[in-house]
């Protein structure tokens, strides 16, 4: 896994916009250092917006009136992340499970889509899931770009639209995230990945309990897949291997939080897998 991605903007004030949103934020981040960004916002106006994880406005909080505030604040979450995340691989990490594809400029006024989804290994052995998304309010002042405000920790629903259609059957009243026949799009482009595990790029096991193994083998799974030129709002069949199906429940509170309905069809196996892992998954996916 490369340490950081390449930006995928040509025109210089989105490439701009995208350096100080993705590079130097990650790198100033898990340095500790609020120097190496403090340039980087407007101190006229700077409000920060908390939406407490959620899509419904009525739910947001106004948290950050000062940019003070809001540095003391950058300056927490950075010596928590310093204390507890895996040092060798937080840069890597972070830049996998970060996406910022879209920058809408009009004049000197600029909204970027920020979006986290992946995991950030531990210290400990586990991994905390980021799962969210933040729209940067920024203004071109003195021929430079520059962070004027923002509406963070909004939800992040990984899955978009489902690629096939669900048939007319019924399902038990005890049945779980999945969907019982579906049928996928006449002409659409195939994508089969294999078992993905809870391993990191070097192939270290990842996490200690299902929840945490979950987390990372689903992040696997959708680096595999973009990785393909595909998502995860493309799988249509998926595959679930445990060691235990007693974390079957467990399981399921972490795939719900990547795959929203209509799910896929899913079937689940208890097996006996590589020692350390309690889960390993393959998906099918279907894109026109």
């Amino acid at each position: 896994m490369p340490d950081a991605l390449p930006c995928p903007f040509d025109d210089p004030d989105r490439a701009a916009i995208w350096e100080m949103l993705v590079t130097r934020d990650i790198a100033a981040f898990l340095a500790g250092d609020w120097s190496m960004v403090a340039d980087d916002f407007s101190d006229s106006g700077f409000f920060g917006i908390d939406a407490r994880l959620s899509d419904d406005p009525d739910q947001w909080q106004p948290r950050f009136g000062t940019l003070d505030a809001y540095r003391d604040e950058w300056t927490r979450q950075a010596e928590d992340t310093a204390r507890t995340a895996q040092p060798d691989t937080a840069q890597a990490a972070l830049h996998a499970a970060t996406r910022l594809e879209r920058i809408d400029i009009d004049g000197d006024l600029a909204i970027a889509q920020k979006k986290f989804h992946g995991f950030l290994p531990q210290r400990d052995g586990g991994a905390a899931y980021l799962n969210w998304r933040t729209q940067y309010v920024c203004r071109r002042e003195a021929g430079g770009w520059k962070i004027a405000g923002f509406v963070g920790y909004m939800a992040h629903h990984s899955a978009g639209q489902a690629p096939f259609r669900t048939a007319a059957t019924v399902q038990h009243r005890t049945a779980g995230p999945y969907t019982p026949v579906v049928e996928t799009p006449a002409g659409a482009r195939l994508f089969v990945i294999s078992g993905q595990a809870p391993v990191d790029a070097d192939g270290r096991v990842i996490g200690e309990t299902i929840e945490a193994q979950a987390h990372v083998t689903l992040a696997n799974c959708r680096a595999q897949l973009e990785a393909a030129g595909a998502a995860l709002s493309d799988v249509f069949k998926v595959t679930v291997y445990l060691t235990d199906l007693a974390d079957w429940e467990r399981f399921n509170t972490v795939y719900r939080e990547v795959f929203a309905p209509p799910y896929p069809a899913r079937t689940a196996v208890q097996a006996g897998l590589l020692p350390g892992f309690q889960v390993e998954i393959e998906m099918w996916a279907a894109k026109r």
